[in-house]
């Protein structure tokens, strides 16, 4: 027996989208693609130029320190952090992971990193950037039948206005 369909054809129409990025802050309210917080904060609560201590003869680099609150300490958000100027413009950016971090004395996870920049003296603030980048699921290119939906913004970079 030879079952034939004839006129039927199967299309998907995947999209992919991208969310719109978050206003970068000192202290931010972690949120998801469609712009809902996920009960999870994420604060920089403190940061100063120095070498690394593993290669201190490249000279100064930006050693942030920051804290989700809300967040597993195996799973949960990741944010953008940047190291700014004063027109809050990126001078260098990385993405932070609650898995990094420690757990505190306060139920909070507790971390640090560093940011190697060209011009770390024209460092004013380290920012964080709301939006969850912990999961950038596949795109249509990569998959047209499971991909597409929603992503993340793109991670900023050196020169982005934040």
């Amino acid at each position: 027996m030879v079952l034939a369909l004839s006129g039927c054809s199967t299309l998907w129409h995947c999209t992919d989208t991208r969310a719109e990025r978050g206003e970068a802050g000192v202290r931010v309210q972690v949120e998801d693609t469609s712009g809902q917080p996920l009960g999870v904060t994420a604060e920089v609560v403190g940061w100063r130029l120095e070498p690394h201590p593993q290669v201190p003869f490249e000279g100064d680099r930006v050693n942030f320190h920051y804290r989700f609150d809300g967040a597993d300490e195996t799973s949960g958000p990741a944010v953008d952090a940047c190291a700014v100027d004063k027109e809050r413009v990126a001078l260098g950016c990385l993405t932070v992971y609650p898995s990094q971090a420690r757990l505190g004395q306060d139920d909070a996870l507790t971390g640090d990193d560093w940011l190697t920049l060209e011009h770390p003296e024209q460092v004013t603030e380290v920012l964080l950037i709301p939006n969850d980048q912990s999961y950038n699921g596949p795109t249509c290119e990569r998959d047209l039948k499971d991909g597409g939906g929603t992503h993340p913004p793109e991670s900023p970079g050196a020169g982005d206005q934040l």
